[in-house]
């Protein structure tokens, strides 16, 4: 029995997300813009996360690309909107 291999595929791809997150800012304490680099991130990270999850929709096609535009040309308002109003499912 391979007990890593079956934790693996039950995880979501937001589990490995604080791992990401500490391997992209621990390079450097602060960035340019003082701690606000982090927060960025943060949003990133989200982001990509809510375009993974618009690709799992049972969705028509130019839904999906409406909200994956939304998500990307506006990343902190199109993350609400996307949580909040898109009517997503969990997949199957």
């Amino acid at each position: 029995m391979r007990p890593f291999s079956s934790l693996a595929a039950r995880l979501s791809p937001a589990a490995f997300l604080p791992v990401l997150m500490v391997l992209l800012t621990s390079c450097s304490k602060y960035g340019a813009g003082g701690n606000t680099r982090f927060i960025w991130l943060v949003i990133l990270a989200f982001d990509i996360f809510a375009m993974i999850d618009v690709f799992r929709q049972g969705w028509e096609l130019p839904k999906k690309l409406l909200w994956l535009a939304l998500i990307y040309f506006m990343p902190f308002l199109g993350l609400i909107l996307y949580y909040t109003i898109s009517g997503r499912n969990k997949p199957a």
